[in-house]
């Protein structure tokens, strides 16, 4: 499968997250062609989880993994730290008390 440009991945994720009736924003517009992506999950408790995408090195799939996880405010340095060495990243914030994040589904690993 071709990879999306990082724009269009975003657009197409935070519609998805709408049509749930999951709350999400951009926090930070990086690179529209080459951008990597961060999801932060807020689930409003002060706590939080931040996902980046990977590689599967036994299949090679692109898949999610925690970055950080915890009280929102180290999960906030850590994605300040990961904007520090990648001006070009993006941030997308999901606010769910219960968890959703939706990127367990099909077609959203990018």
């Amino acid at each position: 499968m071709a990879r999306l440009s990082a724009r269009f991945w975003v657009d197409a994720y935070l519609a998805r997250l709408r049509l749930a009736d999951v709350p999400a924003f951009v926090v930070a517009h990086g690179d529209d062609t080459g951008g990597a992506v961060l999801v932060k999950l807020n689930t409003l408790d002060g706590k939080a989880t931040v996902f980046q995408r990977s590689i599967d090195l036994m299949s090679g799939a692109r898949v999610w993994i925690t970055l950080a996880e915890g009280a929102e405010s180290d999960v906030d340095s850590a994605i300040a730290r990961q904007r520090g060495y990648d001006p070009d990243l993006w941030v997308i914030e999901v606010e769910d008390r219960e968890g959703r994040h939706l990127l367990d589904q099909d077609g959203l690993a990018g």
